[in-house]
């Protein structure tokens, strides 16, 4: 090995001694030849942590979300950039969106170091390059109207950071979820989410409670930011889009369960407004037909709560 090599190293080898993810602990050295169930028992006491990490996040992540969401209220994309696992889950919540929120793929788009191939197969090196996250994020065409999420376990992946450095640079929102404290992500971004988890049951095995931690923060961030645009009506997801057998039974329960109709009418709503829950709901709450529901949707920016304010609004008189 070269010197150059060897310092190169060497240097990562200090740094990686210095994160929480990344630490050995001596008391589990032997964990491998305890009974299976002990170790599912140490693993699901490890596990049981995470919430409390996140918890102590929690006024930071709300200050992201109000932000981020505001930026989408004005037709702002949501970018998560991440390698590895952290890439990953971000490409999950990502693609969860549509289904669940009825939104355009390219509406929250993740984006993982090395393309789609990363997702099954480890590319070697993709991490290490700030340049290449600045590329996928040229190749989105990301804006100023923008949100990224740059997303790295350690607080220190060249990928996520340079992710972040780059958008910031062109006035898009940033955010920098990591899961070791004084993170250098964090400090890039606008704002810092940094869930300290501690050491992993595996030493340096971030897919462990680093990637629950964000796998928790994610759902936050997409789900709130959702239902801050109108896509969620209390509880129920009445902008799921009906795409197979089980989500065309879904929309007619969420229908059911938000006016309390009869199955009858609940099946001559959605034929009225082409199989759309929110647009359904709206025809029966509010006494409209199809296109006159499609219209106050489109009117009040698809809020549903709006909608029903106006259809229950006396006419105006010119």
């Amino acid at each position: 090995m070269s010197s150059t090599h060897h310092g190169q190293y060497g240097d990562l080898r200090a740094q990686l001694d210095t994160l929480t993810t990344e630490a050995f602990r001596p008391e589990l050295a032997e964990i491998d030849t305890l009974p299976t169930l002990d170790i599912a028992r140490i693993m699901n006491g490890e596990d049981a942590t995470v919430p409390a990490a996140v918890a102590a996040q929690l006024p930071r992540i709300a200050a992201a979300i109000d932000a981020a969401a505001e930026r989408a209220a004005r037709g702002g994309r949501l970018v998560y950039a991440g390698a590895g696992t952290a890439g990953r889950l971000g490409v999950l919540d990502a693609s969860e969106c549509p289904p669940t929120f009825n939104t355009d793929p390219d509406e929250v788009v993740g984006l993982i170091a090395g393309g789609p191939g990363a997702m099954i197969t480890s590319v070697e090196g993709a991490e290490d390059s700030k340049e290449l996250a600045a590329a996928d994020l040229t190749a989105i065409k990301l804006t100023a109207a923008d949100t990224v999420v740059g997303i790295s376990a350690s607080g220190r992946t060249p990928y996520a950071v340079g992710a972040v450095e780059h958008a910031r640079a062109l006035g898009a929102l940033t955010v920098g979820l990591s899961c070791n404290a004084d993170s250098a992500l964090a400090a890039a971004a606008e704002h810092g989410i940094e869930v300290v988890v501690g050491p992993e049951l595996l030493a340096g095995s971030t897919r462990l409670k680093a990637g629950t931690a964000q796998k928790l923060v994610l759902n936050m961030i997409s789900t709130i930011t959702m239902m801050r645009r109108g896509k969620t009506y209390g509880n129920l997801m009445v902008d799921v889009r009906a795409s197979n057998d089980k989500l065309r039974a879904r929309s007619r329960r969420i229908v059911s369960l938000a006016t309390g109709a009869p199955d009858d009418e609940i099946e001559s709503a959605l034929a009225a407004t082409g199989g759309e829950v929110k647009n359904a709901i709206l025809l029966i709450l509010g006494s409209v037909d199809g296109p006159t529901a499609a219209r106050l949707l489109t009117e009040n920016d698809g809020r549903l709560r709006a909608a029903l304010l106006r259809a229950a609004a006396p006419p105006r008189t010119p």
